[in-house]
Parts: structure tokens; C-alpha cells; sequence
């Protein structure tokens, strides 16, 4: 099956790249496992639940899910501020795939 991501002329035109994509970097995975699981949910509990995680690295991946369209940010006009976040139908969709990954790892684990 991979074969034919492999004869593609161009390795970044495929959907396997693609997703990758979305899903690349240590906390993006986990950030839409603790979306799915809890949402939703607020910065400071994302925060919290990555643990060593800066606020600068945190706030750049969520800014980059939300443009990719996984993730939902809602503002609260109220003091103080007060945004949450959840998965959008897209999100929702993909974590069918990391389900996938994640049953793979349990059943694969050493």
C-alpha cells in the first residue's frame, strides 16, 4: 500500500505527506488526544497536561492546528480573558487515524 505513495513522482504531493503535515511535531498529536478527550478545554489545562511545554511552542502549535482547520479557538468577551478550544468535524475525522496509530503502538509495544 505504501508502494504507491513511493512511485508518485513527488513524495510532498501525497496524501501521506499531506497528513503528516498536519499532524508533524512533538505536541500536535497530543494536543488533539486531550481535545477529544476533555474539550473543552482551555490553555492553561493543555498547558498543564503537556507539562514542560512553554507557552510560546504551545500557543505556536495550536495557532498552526487552527489554521490547518483540526481545531476550534472561541474568545469570551469577559475579564479575564477566556478562550477554549475544541476539535472542528475536521479534527474529529482525523482522530480516526491516530486511534489507528495508537492501537498499532498497543498491540506493537516491546
Amino acid at each position: 500500500m505504501i508502494s504507491r505513495y513511493i512511485e508518485q513522482a513527488n513524495f510532498e504531493d501525497t496524501g501521506f505527506s499531506y497528513t503528516l503535515s498536519l499532524i508533524s511535531g512533538k505536541y500536535k498529536m497530543v494536543i488533539l488526544y486531550c481535545l477529544a478527550e476533555f474539550a473543552p478545554v482551555r490553555f492553561n489545562q493543555l498547558r498543564r497536561y503537556l507539562k514542560n511545554v512553554s507557552d510560546k511552542t504551545l500557543s505556536a502549535n495550536l495557532k498552526e492546528l487552527e489554521a490547518d482547520e483540526l481545531i476550534c479557538r472561541t474568545e469570551y468577551p469577559q475579564i479575564p480573558p477566556k478562550v477554549e478550544y475544541t476539535l472542528t468535524e475536521r479534527g474529529v475525522s482525523l482522530m480516526a487515524v491516530l486511534d489507528q496509530l495508537c492501537t498499532w503502538g498497543e498491540t506493537n509495544r516491546r
